[in-house]
């Protein structure tokens, strides 16, 4: 099972894409998802940072495998959980 989390909707508030972010973690753990799609977008880069700064704070870190940035697409990237 793969989920995915689109964020070029909610690209400029901050508080929505850390709930976001929180959000479809726990449904991946809660589901027993394989990979999580996170796409930032290509942009300035700058919304990708922040995903991969959320992702590698230690209370988050915890929770996954490790992740993945997708080598064809700039603006995606892979959160794999041990299942």
């Amino acid at each position: 099972m793969r989920l995915k989390l689109d964020l070029h909707d909610i690209f400029n508030k901050g508080r929505d894409i850390d709930r976001a972010l929180e959000d479809i973690i726990a449904e991946a753990e809660r589901t027993g998802a394989k990979t999580v799609e996170i796409i930032p977008g290509k942009g300035s880069g700058q919304l990708k940072k922040r995903v991969l700064r959320f992702l590698d704070r230690k209370d988050v870190k915890a929770r996954y495998h490790r992740v993945e940035k997708d080598s064809k697409n700039f603006g995606r990237l892979f959160v794999h959980f041990r299942r």
